[in-house]
């Protein structure tokens, strides 16, 4: 069953780092686990909950950074907060367009680190709707019918019936029939909601002349 609250995964060399940043976590009642290297992190079966990643930049083996590639190159998007007290302005520029939420340098407060960690778990929600979103009307959009799916595409253009009836040479009472099903199975209540599920899904508008 999954669990909607948060954690966060620290992964860091220093023992006593790693202690530090549990002690404080605790302290503030947010849930979290601790790696001593990114290759036991990516080895570990992971809670499938809103998270961030706590990722000191040099560890021995694979540093922060090539974790961050890694995890890019897996497709697991999770957010990350780079913890270093060896950064310097152009690893930050780096970390941060590979879509690091925050780049903290030790010494940090305490305020800021939670609130970074705050602003990463509500990125993750965000994220995780975003593809429970996607892949419901993926699931929808399944169900169609080849000929729906050209109406459909016609349909969020602003073709009108009788346009749609003479690109496609078929009767425009077929056109309004297939509209209504495209309709029902997106579980659209208006033009306007099946243009922004269009865009969701990356179809792209057909334009009657």
């Amino acid at each position: 069953m999954q669990d909607d609250k948060p954690i966060v995964m620290i992964i860091d060399d220093d023992t006593s780092m790693r202690s530090s940043l549990q002690r404080l976590l605790l302290a503030s009642g947010i849930d979290n686990i601790t790696f001593s290297s990114a290759q036991e992190f990516l080895s570990a079966t992971l809670p499938d909950r809103p998270c961030c990643l706590l990722l000191d930049i040099r560890m021995p083996g694979m540093d922060g950074m090539e974790l961050q590639s890694e995890l890019v190159k897996i497709g697991r998007d999770l957010p990350i907060v780079f913890i270093t007290g060896h950064g310097d302005v152009p690893m930050s520029v780096q970390a941060m367009r590979a879509g690091a939420t925050n780049f903290l340098q030790k010494p940090f407060e305490h305020r800021i680190l939670l609130d970074a960690i705050n602003e990463s778990f509500e990125k993750d929600r965000n994220q995780r709707l975003a593809r429970t979103q996607l892949k419901e009307l993926q699931e929808r959009a399944s169900g169609l019918t080849p000929r729906e799916r050209e109406i459909f595409a016609f349909v969020v253009s602003g073709a009108l019936n009788k346009q749609i009836a003479y690109e496609l040479g078929i009767q425009e009472g077929t056109v309004k029939v297939h509209r209504h099903q495209v309709m029902e199975k997106m579980q659209s209540k208006s033009l306007a909601e099946l243009v922004k599920m269009a865009a969701t899904l990356g179809i792209e508008a057909r334009y009657a002349r």
